[in-house]
């Protein structure tokens, strides 16, 4: 058996050199990104009022999903029953069966599903190993190295890291548990907090440039997880060409054992480079955080100054790019805008569109629902399940699955698009949003209404009035997001290629341009981010123009920049800053003072977003399928004995950081990550 010790000593040497490299940029970037913050915070005034309520803490205290799974384990090749839980967190977590999660037991698995891609079938991922060690192939007929009891296979693949396998009963089984490991690897994805107004925009700012610097413009699959995930990946790019070469001529055996010792070194590797990625990331976080207080410090003292020398830097740049930008920009950019346009509005007009209708319709079934089964104890039911829509991973489905049909065709090998994967997970984010945004603003307005009610008439009338009134806002909103959505995405395409195109003519003079920076203002100006701005100012005209124009047709239900939303309510946000609205707990009628034992009881249930009753298989927290229900015949070796009396193994991966749960909604979020500007999450470049 290899292991990564081989070359283990050259591994480290690159990994150390290419955080080196990173962390030199991401210093440079820090003080870039510091002076925007400030200077934002001084003069920014923000954009168009949104219409729509956001809630703080979507998810707090419940699970995403809970039900039972089999995994296949490597360690003895069998399929064993798994309880998969999903928190507010959107980790994986596996336990030995729904027992051991209520003991309180270790988890045997927890994945952060950042970068995995989710396969439906053995055929795929086969394909996928194949390609990521060439020259070993299993001959015809020989074994591979998956074999899936049931045509319902979930494979979770990685480029770097271990794979993980599972399988399902039914075709219905597999769709679901396809959109909830999609959501979790959607959400992981998004990992880098849009709370950090200086350290996300500096880090993704600071991974652009060190792969410029590589040559390798255009989107990048890999910039999803959080921090040291993302630089794990940049190492990983960069390393895993030099340990394929160094490695695969020394694997031993067939076809299949060779290509699961390769993933067994790859993953290895992957975790000794996340360790010392973020060793080194955290310490460059540290020590730009020490001179943070002094850098403000200059900043506030002499923002007038910083910004007359970077005006002045940046009219010199621009008298020497911006002939040669507009040129590019007329040749190879701008007879595309209005084709790229089109591709990227069909298929995110369409699912913002679905999300008003899943919103729409769930609202009108409930007000029907709660009119012929009773009143306020239905209502609040009703309003339970709601409240969480925006995370159900099914019934989103149907909106996220409208994305799919984004295709740039040519234009995507035109302008070096990697895959639409960036733009899909994008949009979809936004979908999420604001259908939760919608929710939280009807739930608030209709629980205001609920004491002024008299009947059944007037609580049917009110809520059909309230969601008249959310749907209004909603379109304000959602045309809003789009445009941003659609002019940031422009920039993302067309930024990356007009570099690419100008750096031959360009990108060797910029040096000379360094000797018109004060030195007291170079941690805060930089002749890179500077060039940039004048190339984004090249074609930001033609990008605003066909997003206007766009508006103008509304072709899209995208309202003109010029219109403002009549009938807005002023105090509505005031109304939003209240304490969270607790249904259950609010309107059911039980006595405040609960018993501590039943306290107790209830803490350990899970409490699912997605209830019992919306599939034929009971997937909630109390009706579980088990290895020897007549359902579900047992995969693997029949009987289990009690984990406390054979004891608990460790969990086999507590995979980037995240922490072990406990049993019942988590007292505290764990590494959870709010939709951020696009900007922050994959190198783009925003409009303030």
């Amino acid at each position: 058996m290899l292991t990564p010790a081989l070359g283990c000593r050259a591994r480290i040497q690159k990994t150390g050199k290419v955080l080196g490299e990173f962390c030199r940029c991401y210093k440079e970037q820090f003080g870039v990104a510091l002076f925007n913050s400030v200077r934002y915070e001084i003069e920014g005034t923000g954009g168009p009022q949104a219409q729509l309520l956001h809630r703080k803490v979507p998810l707090e205290d419940h699970v995403i999903y809970s039900g039972n799974i089999f995994q296949y384990i490597e360690e003895n090749k069998k399929w064993r029953n798994r309880f998969c839980m999903v928190p507010h967190n959107y980790g994986l977590v596996l336990y030995e069966n729904k027992l051991a999660y209520e003991r309180q037991l270790p988890p045997r698995v927890l994945i952060n599903s950042a970068g995995y891609k989710i396969l439906t079938s053995v055929e795929q991922y086969l394909e996928l190993v194949n390609n990521s060690l060439p020259g070993v192939t299993p001959k015809s007929g020989h074994s591979s190295i998956l074999k899936c009891p049931t045509d319902f296979p979930l494979i979770l693949w990685h480029p770097y890291a271990r794979h993980y396998y599972f399988c399902v009963m039914t075709g219905k089984e597999q769709e679901k548990w396809r959109a909830v490991f999609q959501d979790c690897v959607r959400h992981c994805n998004n990992g880098i907090s849009e709370d950090s107004k200086v350290e996300a925009p500096a880090f993704t700012d600071a991974i652009r440039m060190y792969r410029q610097s590589k040559e390798q413009y255009g989107t990048w699959d890999m910039l999803c997880g959080n921090e040291t995930q993302v630089l794990s990946n940049l190492v990983m790019e960069e390393l895993l060409p030099e340990l394929r070469s160094t490695i695969a001529p020394r694997l031993k055996g067939k076809a299949p054992e060779r290509q699961r010792t390769w993933i067994q070194v790859s993953d290895a590797v992957y975790r000794m480079v996340y360790e010392l990625a973020k060793e080194q990331y955290d310490a460059a976080v540290a020590r730009c955080e020490q001179e943070r207080p002094q850098l403000e410090s200059t900043i506030r003292t002499d923002m007038d100054q910083i910004i007359t020398s970077k005006e002045h830097l940046a009219s010199k740049i621009r008298a020497f790019v911006l002939p040669k930008a507009e040129v590019c920009v007329r040749n190879h950019v701008q007879p595309y805008i209005s084709s790229i346009l089109e591709a990227l509005m069909t298929p995110t007009s369409q699912g913002f569109a679905e999300v008003r209708e899943v919103f729409f319709k769930e609202v009108t079934d409930m007000n029907m629902n709660v009119v012929n089964e009773g009143g306020l104890e239905k209502l609040v039911e009703y309003m339970e399940k709601l409240s969480h829509l925006a995370f159900h991973p099914v019934k989103m489905q149907s909106c996220y699955e409208k994305m799919d049909q984004l295709k740039l065709e040519g234009l995507q090998q035109r302008f070096d698009v990697s895959s639409t994967s960036v733009f899909k997970q994008r949009a979809q984010i936004h979908m999420r949003q604001q259908m939760d945004d919608a929710v939280h603003t009807f739930e608030t307005l209709l629980h205001q209404e609920l004491g002024k009610l008299q009947g059944k008439d007037d609580l049917c009338k009110s809520i059909q009035r309230i969601l008249e009134r959310v749907l209004k806002k909603f379109d304000y909103d959602s045309s809003t997001v789009r445009k941003k959505f659609f002019r940031e995405a422009l920039l993302q395409i067309t930024i990356p290629f007009l570099l690419r195109k100008l750096a031959p003519t360009c990108k060797g003079e910029l040096a000379k341009f360094q000797e018109l920076i004060f030195e007291d203002f170079a941690s805060f100006i930089l002749v890179e981010n500077t060039y940039e701005e004048v190339v984004l100012q090249s074609v930001m005209k033609d990008i605003m123009q066909a997003v206007k124009e766009a508006a103008v047709q509304r072709k899209h239900n995208l309202y003109r920049d010029s219109m403002v939303m009549h009938n807005s309510d002023p105090n509505l946000h005031l109304l939003g800053e209240g304490l969270p609205i607790d249904w259950s707990e609010e309107y059911s009628g039980q006595p405040e003072a609960e018993p501590a034992a039943e306290r107790r009881r209830r803490a350990k249930q899970v409490v699912s977003v997605i209830q019992d009753d919306e599939g034929a298989l009971p997937y909630g927290a109390e009706a579980l399928l088990q290895p020897g229900s007549p359902d579900i015949p047992p995969l693997s070796s029949p009987g289990q004995r009690s984990l406390r009396a054979r004891g608990q193994p460790p969990a086999e991966e507590l995979h980037m950081g995240l922490p072990v749960p406990r049993a019942g909604p988590p007292a505290s979020p764990w590494v959870s990550a709010s939709p951020r500007q696009l900007s922050q999450t994959k190198g783009g470049y925003t409009m303030k």
